[in-house]
C-alpha cells in the first residue's frame, strides 16, 4: 500500500501561481501511475492531471492544458503539479492520487485506487 500526503496548497491572487506537492511512501513511487483531481463546493470530484510511471506520458483536463503541468520525481517519490495563470474558478481541494496500472479511463476516479487527504487551493478575483 502506498502512502499519500499533499501540499502546496494556499490562497493565491487571479493570475498567480501554486505548486503542489504529493509525497508517497509505502511502496516503490516509480510503479504507480500518479494523478491529480480536484472537488470544489457542491461539485464531484473531477479530474485535473495524470502522468505515467516514468513520466514521458501526460494527461490533462481541457479545463487547465496550457496552465497547469504535472511532474514527477521518482528518486524524491514526489510528484508535482504546476498551476500558472490561476482562476478563481480553479478554488477546490486538491486531490493526489496513485495507481499500479494506466488505465484507458485514467481520468475517472476508479482508475485509482489510492488517495491522499488533499489539500485546499483558494484563487481570489
Amino acid at each position: 500500500q502506498v502512502q499519500l500526503v499533499e501540499s502546496g496548497g494556499g490562497l493565491v491572487q487571479a493570475g498567480g501561481s501554486l505548486r503542489l506537492s504529493c509525497a508517497a511512501s509505502g511502496r516503490t513511487f516509480s510503479n504507480y501511475v500518479m494523478g491529480w483531481f480536484r472537488q470544489a463546493p457542491g461539485k464531484e470530484r473531477e479530474f485535473v492531471a495524470a502522468i505515467s510511471w516514468s513520466g514521458i506520458t501526460t494527461r490533462y483536463a481541457d479545463s487547465v492544458k496550457g496552465r497547469f503541468t504535472i511532474s514527477r520525481d521518482n528518486a524524491k517519490s514526489t510528484d508535482y503539479l504546476q498551476m500558472n495563470s490561476l482562476k478563481p474558478e480553479d478554488t477546490a481541494v486538491y486531490y493526489c492520487a496513485a495507481d499500479p496500472d494506466w488505465h484507458t479511463d485514467y481520468a475517472s476516479r476508479d482508475a485509482y485506487d489510492y488517495w491522499g487527504q488533499g489539500t485546499q487551493v483558494t484563487v481570489s478575483s
